[in-house]
């Protein structure tokens, strides 16, 4: 019964985190801003780490089934 929502939880950082990584690594390879009017290095930082985090947190979801 628990699991339910685990699996919910770690779905949507999964599917959120590996979106944002690859809009990220689109952008970047396109050489397109990824945030307008903030310096192209800290913008592709930030949601690379935002992403990375929230894989993370997927992964920790899923190993509390």
């Amino acid at each position: 019964m628990e699991s339910g929502p685990a699996i919910f939880t770690g779905s949507v950082f999964a599917l959120f985190g590996g979106g944002l990584l690859l809009w990220t690594a689109v952008r970047l390879r396109q050489r397109a801003p990824v945030a307008h009017g903030v310096n192209p290095l800290a913008s592709a930082t930030a949601a690379g780490f935002a992403g990375a985090a929230a894989v993370a947190l997927a992964v920790w979801c899923f190993t509390r089934l």
